[in-house]
């Protein structure tokens, strides 16, 4: 067994990845002043599942997840984390040693190298990651002797990821991850997210990238004015699986659009669109006529309202640029 406890077993409730509640909230209140930022907020996040809670800025994103840390004290509401409620002092040690947090911004050192910086953090926690394989998880293993005042931004955001799993957290709270990361570092932090939920790690997320909420999260919750305005699965939020499809298509040369087997909802810059409820009906007319005809559909494609569409709608963005 390593120093940092690398090879010991969680208790049997997270190894065997029971499917409880791991974070539960249960009509939040949040009042500073005259201003109500969470109002009657509810929602329960499983063991070993991504959860996004995405929102603009002000929309109360922050102060639930404040609240969820153990850092704010909530005003109404039930809030339970790993069984434990945030607020109770006679707890809150024990929990933070359970949860990790990966701020927008992290106060590091700047004189301490790497290595130095996540060996002092292990310490915190009775049972650490080993700081040399969370070194190789975040992709910085040609920067481990280096000073962290010499990081760039997206190195930075590297070992801010560090610092929130060094503890081994059952439960990782990830507030815009990957900020100033390159494509590829980004695909490379989601690989490293599934890896974590794997082996029971629960996650609450906040981006604002929708392809990453899509991508990772199992289901998602929009907040807009304090209040949980949709939440469902990213396929399914806001009857987005229940919306119109959009086939598009380049016509083939010579084929006037009225000789088209479906007629198009618009034609713009020479793209056939076609607005439908019967997506694989309009399907398989289209294509049946094409290879009928011996003709090429250029460009054809089937759309339906993307996860960042629903989301605009649901927090009013249409409304203000009227």
């Amino acid at each position: 067994m390593g120093p940092y406890g690398l090879n010991r077993e969680r208790p049997a409730t997270v190894r065997y990845r029971l499917r409880v509640a791991a974070i539960v909230v249960d009509g939040l209140m949040k009042r500073y002043g005259q201003l109500e930022a969470v109002s009657d907020v509810s929602f329960e996040i499983l063991s070993g599942e991504v959860f996004a809670l995405l929102g603009p800025n002000g929309a109360g994103k922050t102060t639930t997840i404040e609240i969820l840390e153990g850092f704010r004290r909530r005003d109404g509401g039930r809030v339970e984390v790993l069984g434990l409620d945030p607020a109770d002092r006679a707890t809150s040690m024990r929990l933070r040693e359970r949860t990790g947090v990966v701020l927008q911004e992290l106060a590091v050192e700047p004189y301490l190298t790497v290595r130095e910086v996540l060996e002092r953090n292990a310490g915190y926690y009775p049972l650490p990651r080993d700081p040399a394989e969370v070194i190789d998880l975040v992709g910085l293993s040609e920067r481990a002797r280096s000073r962290v005042k010499t990081l760039s931004g997206g190195q930075m955001r590297r070992l801010d990821l560090g610092l929130g799993i060094i503890g081994n957290p059952e439960v990782l709270y990830l507030d815009e991850p990957t900020t100033g990361f390159d494509p590829s570092a980004r695909r490379d932090a989601w690989e490293l997210v599934r890896r974590l939920t794997s082996g029971g790690t629960t996650v609450l997320l906040t981006t604002h990238y929708m392809d990453e909420a899509e991508s990772l999260a199992s289901r998602v919750a929009v907040m807009s004015g304090g209040r949980i305005v949709a939440a469902g699965t990213p396929q399914s939020l806001g009857g987005r699986d229940m919306s119109d499809a959009l086939v598009r298509f380049r016509p083939p040369d010579g084929v006037a659009i009225a000789d088209l087997p479906v007629q198009p909802t618009s034609v713009t810059a020479g793209i056939a669109v076609i607005r439908t409820d019967k997506a694989v009906e309009v399907l398989r007319v289209l294509t049946n006529w094409a290879v009928e005809e011996g003709v090429e559909l250029a460009g054809l494609t089937c759309e339906r309202l993307t996860l960042e569409d629903v989301y605009l709608r649901l927090v009013g963005y249409e409304e203000q640029q009227r």
